[in-house]
């Protein structure tokens, strides 16, 4: 009998969470049709008074040319609590589309654990979009609208190899909900970098002085010719509000990641198979370099024959000092330098063990397989 009682009460507990969230869902969508927007083209060209400078009508125009193609993202998920019981949480950010089959690029942190996905473009009603995949470690993530509205324009994509610190910067996003809101700046520094997960850092992050708001995430960042040339992703304040220093995801980065994550839902974490020291410890005893603490049996480390330090004998193991013959001075030097190779090809590790040093070739695979 205790056992019906208790079955009968899960089942009633999965009946409500799943009510609320088809309840969070016609909610969600009355709240839109319901909503007045704010991006509907004007019914007349407004005129202004006097004429524009040469570069008032650039930047009017590269924002008319590139707007179209900027997403307003906002996502619900269902959170669950035994003592509060089921509640709809919702969140918003920027994103932009990225092809005409209708994949919108964002970053993870926007949808991450999300259950329902909207995105509301140049006009017309938002459209519900299907979470694709994502990389965590780069913070990049792709959905893909479930209905692809005429007239679709993707951004055109530039790169980020030969940017200069003062070049002009636009960034087109929502920051605290107010949609299509353009911001100008430059480039203030290149090479940043920008913790993630797992002891990763995204390399050649682009700090900029356009202003960057919460919501302004996954949004563009755009060059004066309007091409694409980085994601914005954070900012650094601690009002948690714009002081003029964001942060941008450069566009080659992007362009290497997104057609993985369309392809196979995620992409590849290129490593060789082993444990390294965490950094403060290495730091504390003086070792410049990836300490070895493991090695995966079988794996391309331990075919090459790197030695992790032994704490029962005490003899000292492989510690990686050089990638292809670039400096490695931490676990993120090695991780940017195997993604920069790729999965599936070799790298030649140059290794020290005690006073002796030597160099290894190593194939590069994908940890995630």
């Amino acid at each position: 009998m205790a056992t019906t009682s208790r079955f009968s009460r899960i089942v009633l507990l999965w009946t409500l969470a799943l009510a609320t969230v088809w309840l969070g869902e016609r909610l969600y969508q009355s709240y839109w049709r319901a909503a007045p927007t704010e991006v509907a083209a004007p019914s007349a060209v407004i005129v202004p008074e006097g004429s524009l400078s040469e570069w008032e009508k650039s930047n009017a125009a590269l924002f008319r040319a590139a707007a179209p193609s900027v997403a307003y993202i906002t996502t619900a998920s269902l959170r669950f609590s035994p003592f509060a019981g089921a509640n709809v949480a919702q969140g918003a950010g920027s994103g932009f589309v990225w092809d005409q089959a209708g994949h919108v690029v964002t970053n993870y942190h926007v949808i991450e654990g999300a259950n329902l996905v909207y995105v509301q473009l140049d006009a017309g009603d938002p459209i519900q979009a299907q979470v694709i995949g994502g990389a965590q470690d780069y913070d990049i993530a792709v959905v893909r609208l479930r209905r692809t509205p005429a007239g679709l324009r993707a951004l055109t994509v530039g790169s980020s190899k030969n940017l200069q610190v003062g070049q002009a910067t636009f960034a087109i996003g929502n920051p605290f909900g107010l949609s299509r809101t353009l911001t100008t700046g430059i480039i203030s520094a290149l090479e940043r970098r920008l913790p993630t997960t797992g002891g990763r850092e995204v390399r050649g992050v682009i700090q900029t002085d356009a202003a960057i708001n919460p919501g302004n995430s996954g949004g563009p960042l755009l060059d004066s010719s309007g091409r694409l040339i980085g994601m914005n992703t954070a900012i650094y304040s601690e009002s948690g509000t714009s002081a003029g220093i964001g942060f941008a995801i450069p566009v080659d980065l992007i362009q290497r990641v997104v057609p993985q994550v369309i392809k196979n839902g995620r992409a590849a974490r290129p490593g060789i198979g082993i444990a390294a020291a965490d950094e403060v410890i290495a730091a504390k005893l003086g070792v410049r370099g990836v300490v070895v603490l493991g090695v995966a049996r079988g794996s391309p480390a331990d075919r090459a024959g790197i030695r992790p330090f032994d704490p029962r004998s005490r003899e000292p193991g492989d510690v990686i000092v050089a990638l292809n013959g670039k400096a490695v001075e931490s676990l993120s030097d090695l991780a940017t330098g195997l993604d920069e190779v790729g999965v599936g090809k070799e790298v030649t590790l140059t290794l020290k063990r005690g006073e002796e040093q030597r160099e290894v070739k190593v194939a590069v695979i994908d940890l995630k397989e």
